[in-house]
C-alpha cells in the first residue's frame, strides 16, 4: 500500500512539472493579455446570508432580514481622587435571530491598558488593571467568574454559566440555559475602571484624562460585541488603532461626580433641574432662538451653586435612543458655551462645546463648523437623526460617537460626518475601514469647498492612485482594517475617496452622490457589508459596475494608461495603451485649431466649447484581454493640436506625462 502511494505521488510530480514546462512564459506587459475580472468574490458570510434571504443581490436589507438589539442601564461614580470609576449595568439583550443564543460575547476594551493584551501602534498613557469585573448575573443566575477553559460541563452534562477572557480585550460568558430565539435575556455587570492618564500615550482612547481635573471616558464600559446573520458574534480583539462596531440599542445612564463638575454626553440631559443652576437652565433655554454663540458657563461662573446646584455630588441622568455608543466627558474647569444647527426637515438643534478656558482659542470657530457640518451632511445624505450634538475638550482631540465629538474646531468637520457613519449607518469599521473612515474623508471633500462656496472638484484624485498602487506595503481595502499595520492610514482613510473619484469619472459625481444618498436612507440604523453597497451602488447606477469594485477593494491594481501613437487624418487614429490590470473607460480631450474645416458630430463625443471635445469610450473595449485599443476620431478635416488622454486624472496612473500627444 504505502509503496503504491509513492508511484501516485511520483505520477502526480511529474505531471506537475510536464504540465509547468507547457505553460506559456510570461511576457511584458507592453504585449501580454490580461484576463479581466468581471465579479466580486463571495465569500462564505455573504453566501450564507443570501441563502437565508436575510441579503440579496439588490444591496438592500433582505425580506429576513434582522439584528440584535441592545438596552443598557448603567450607573457609574467617578472618583477624580484614584482616577476610577465605579459601575453597575443591566444590558436587556434582544435575541431577534431564528437560533438561540448560547454564548454572550463581551467587549473589554480598557483592558488594552493592561500590561498582557496585545495592541497594535497604540500606546496607553499608563498600564492599569484594566476592566476589573467584580460581578456577572445572566437572567438571575451568578456567572462563574474563575472559569479557565472555554467551555465546562458538570459532570460530563450540561454545561456550565461561566466567563473567560476578562482579562482580554474580548471575553466569553458560556450559558447554561440558551436565550431562545425571538426572546430577550438579560446582563448584570459590576466592574471598575481606572482612566489612564499621563504624557506617554499614543494614539486616539490611549489618554482618558488630563491629572485629576478633566476626564474624557471612551469605550469605558462592558459592552456587547457585535452579533449578525452574517458571522454570528464579532470577536476580533481590540488593539488600538480601529475603533468600534456595537449593536444599535436604548442608553439611559446616570453619573455621579462632585458637585460643580460640568458633564457633558451621548443623549438629552433627563434632570437639569437636580444638577444645573437655574442661570445655567435659564441660558439653555435661548440656545434655538438664533445662529449666535451663547455663554452657558463662563470662565468666572464655574462651580457649585453657580453653574451646577448646591451639594457634595450630583447624578446626572442621560438618555439616548438607537445609538451603538455612550461618551461622556467631566471637569470643575469646563466652560460651555451653546449654539444651534438647522437641520432639514426637522428644524433647530442644540451645539453645546465644553472646554477648557485657556483651550477657548481651539473652540472659536467650533460652533460655526460644527453648524455647517450638520447642515451640509443633512443636505447630502439624510437629515441628521440625533437630538444635539456635543464638542468635548480634553485629550483625544479627534474621535467620535454618537452625538459627541472628542475634538475642537481642527477636526470638526470629519468628526461630525462621523454621526452618519457609523452612527447612522452602522458599518463595521474594525473590519473595513474604508466604508467609515475613507467614505467620510469623501464628503468631507465636498464640505470642505462648500464651505468656501465653490463646487468641489475630485480631478486628478483618482489618477493619484496610480503612484502609489504596486507598493508592496499596502494592504487591500477588503483586508481586515484592524490587522493592516503601518498601512491602516491610506488603506482606511485615503484610498475610498480616489475609488469614488473614479466612479464618477464613469457615471458621473452627482450620480455618485445621489446613489450613495439614497444608500445612506436604505441602510440607516442598519449594518450594511460591503457586498451590500456594491450591489446597490451596481442597481441605483442601472450598470454592473463588479470590474471596478473588483480592482479597487480586492486588490491593489492600477489603469497606467498611455497614449502610444497618433495617426492624424480625416479619421485619425489614437493607440492608447494600459499597462495594468484595472481597465477604465478610455476619455481623450481632443482640442482643434481654431480655424479649418468644420467640426463633424461623432455620437461617443461632447463638445465642450467651439474648438475643443471629450471622446468617450467605455471600459468595456479592453473586456476582451488587449491592452491596447485603437481610438479612431472621425471628426473632418480640421486640424487637431493636442489630444490629452483622461484630462481630468480620474484613472489611476503612474505617469501622466505620457498622456498626452500635441502636434507639432
Amino acid at each position: 500500500m504505502i509503496k503504491r502511494l509513492c508511484t501516485l505521488l511520483m505520477l502526480l510530480a511529474t505531471t506537475v512539472v510536464m504540465a509547468q514546462n507547457t505553460l506559456p512564459l510570461r511576457k511584458s506587459v507592453e504585449t501580454s493579455k490580461r484576463a479581466i475580472r468581471m465579479d466580486v468574490p463571495l465569500p462564505n458570510p455573504i453566501m450564507n446570508a443570501f441563502e437565508a434571504k436575510t441579503r440579496d443581490f439588490s444591496g438592500k436589507p433582505g425580506p429576513n432580514y434582522w439584528q440584535l438589539e441592545t438596552d443598557y442601564t448603567i450607573k457609574a461614580s467617578l472618583n477624580p481622587q484614584t482616577q476610577t470609576i465605579w459601575g453597575s449595568e443591566t444590558i436587556k439583550i434582544h435575541n431577534n435571530g431564528d437560533q438561540p443564543m448560547d454564548r454572550i460575547v463581551l467587549r473589554l476594551d480598557h483592558n488594552i491598558f493592561r500590561a498582557d493584551v496585545p495592541r497594535g501602534s497604540s500606546v496607553p498613557a499608563e498600564t492599569t488593571e484594566g476592566m476589573v469585573i467584580t460581578r456577572m448575573v445572566v437572567n438571575g443566575d451568578e456567572v462563574d467568574l474563575g472559569a479557565r477553559s472555554s467551555f465546562r460541563r458538570r459532570g460530563g452534562g450540561e454545561p456550565k454559566l461561566q466567563a473567560t477572557g476578562l482579562q482580554q480585550t474580548v471575553a466569553t460568558i458560556m450559558l447554561a440555559k440558551p436565550i431562545p430565539a425571538k426572546s430577550t435575556g438579560t446582563l448584570e455587570i459590576d466592574w471598575n475602571t481606572k482612566l489612564p492618564g499621563g504624557e506617554n500615550g499614543r494614539g486616539h482612547r490611549m489618554t482618558q484624562r488630563w491629572g485629576s481635573n478633566v476626564f474624557q471616558p471612551t469605550q469605558w464600559f462592558p459592552r456587547l460585541a457585535k452579533f449578525d446573520e452574517m458571522r454570528g458574534w464579532e470577536t476580533n480583539v481590540y488593539l488600538g488603532p480601529t475603533e468600534f462596531f456595537n449593536n444599535f440599542g436604548r442608553f439611559d445612564v446616570s453619573i455621579d461626580v462632585p458637585a460643580g463638575w460640568i458633564v457633558s454626553g451621548t443623549g438629552v440631559l433627563q434632570n437639569p433641574e437636580e444638577v444645573l443652576s437655574a442661570q445655567t437652565r435659564e441660558r439653555l433655554t435661548k440656545v434655538l432662538d438664533s445662529d449666535d454663540e451663547i455663554v452657558i458657563v463662563g470662565e468666572d461662573e464655574r462651580g457649585a451653586g453657580k453653574a451646577t446646584a448646591e451639594g457634595e455630588s450630583l447624578v446626572w441622568r442621560f438618555v439616548a435612543d438607537k445609538v451603538n455608543d455612550f461618551a461622556w466627558a467631566t471637569s470643575p474647569d469646563f466652560m460651555w458655551t451653546a449654539t444651534r444647527a438647522t437641520i432639514p426637515e426637522k428644524g433647530p438643534i442644540p451645539i453645546h462645546m465644553v472646554y477648557l478656558p485657556e483651550r477657548a482659542r481651539l473652540f472659536a470657530r467650533a460652533g460655526e463648523i460644527t453648524r455647517h457640518a450638520l447642515e451640509f451632511y443633512s443636505d447630502l445624505w439624510a437629515p441628521y437623526p440625533f437630538p444635539q450634538m456635543t464638542m468635548q475638550d480634553g485629550p483625544s482631540a479627534g474621535m467620535e460617537y454618537p452625538m459627541v465629538v472628542n475634538s475642537n474646531q481642527g477636526a470638526a468637520d470629519h468628526e461630525v460626518a462621523h454621526q452618519w457613519w457609523p452612527m447612522m449607518v452602522g458599518t463595521n469599521e474594525t473590519r473595513y475601514g474604508w466604508m467609515d473612515e475613507g467614505f467620510n474623508t469623501y464628503m468631507n471633500i465636498l464640505s470642505a469647498a462648500d464651505s468656501r462656496g465653490e463646487p468641489a472638484n475630485l480631478n486628478g484624485r483618482g489618477a493619484s492612485y496610480g503612484r502609489r498602487s504596486g507598493d508592496d506595503d499596502e494592504a487591500t481595502m477588503m483586508w481586515l482594517s484592524n490587522y493592516a499595520g503601518d498601512g491602516y492610514g491610506y488603506q482606511t482613510y485615503s484610498k475610498a475617496p480616489l475609488m469614488l473619484a473614479m466612479l464618477g469619472g464613469i457615471v458621473g459625481d452627482e450620480a455618485v452622490i445621489n446613489a450613495m444618498k439614497k444608500y445612506t436612507k436604505t441602510w440607516a440604523f442598519k449594518h450594511p457589508s460591503p457586498w451590500d453597497y456594491v450591489f446597490f451602488m451596481n442597481n441605483e447606477l442601472d450598470q454592473n459596475l463588479e470590474w471596478f469594485w473588483y480592482y479597487w477593494l480586492w486588490t491593489t491594481e492600477s489603469v497606467d494608461g498611455s497614449i502610444k501613437s497618433v495617426n492624424p487624418g480625416s479619421t485619425t487614429k489614437v493607440t492608447v495603451h494600459q499597462a495594468g490590470q484595472m481597465p477604465s473607460p478610455v476619455v481623450l480631450k481632443v482640442e482643434f485649431e481654431t480655424s479649418g474645416a468644420a467640426i463633424k458630430s461623432m455620437s461617443n463625443a461632447e463638445m465642450i466649447d467651439a474648438n475643443t471635445a471629450i471622446v468617450t469610450w467605455p471600459a468595456s473595449v479592453w473586456f476582451n484581454g488587449d491592452r491596447t485599443f485603437n481610438a479612431e476620431l472621425k471628426f473632418g478635416g480640421r486640424k487637431i493640436k493636442k489630444i490629452t488622454l483622461d484630462p481630468d486624472g480620474r484613472f489611476p496612473d503612474n505617469n501622466a506625462a505620457d498622456n498626452v500627444w500635441e502636434n507639432k
